[in-house]
């Protein structure tokens, strides 16, 4: 179904991204000072995704990319495609999946896994 995550970047500033159901990220917001800014961000976007215009370019090196706007603000721009064709499936992999599409949040420095007990085997002699 897609996912939004949020993560950190190097600099402490939190982004979020939006993935496809096959788990590729699809475009990668603006940075922000503080999480919960992120999730408003997110829950705005889902509510208004019918809004969102997709700015379509081409890079030098011949690859395709876009920039989302919502309400006329840069909100985050895509990965980079190889064909026109793809980009266009990513478009609408958004404009399918985000209004359902759940938030995961991978920023805090704390482990998500349990650490797993390691069990040394004792030698029988």
């Amino acid at each position: 179904m897609g996912a939004f995550v949020i993560s950190r970047r190097f600099n402490d500033e939190y982004k979020f991204v939006f993935t496809s159901r096959k788990g590729k990220v699809i475009f990668t917001s603006l940075s922000y000072e503080l999480r919960f800014e992120c999730e408003e961000d997110i829950e705005r976007f889902k509510k208004t995704i019918e809004f969102s215009k997709f700015l379509k370019f081409k890079g030098s090196g011949g690859k395709y990319f876009f920039k989302l706007m919502l309400n006329d603000v840069h909100f985050a721009t895509s990965r980079k495609y190889t064909t026109e064709l793809l980009l266009q499936k990513g478009i609408k992999e958004i404009m399918t999946y985000a209004s359902k599409a759940e938030i995961l949040d991978f920023s805090s420095n704390e482990s998500i896994f349990e650490d797993e007990e390691i069990f040394e085997e004792e030698e029988v002699e």
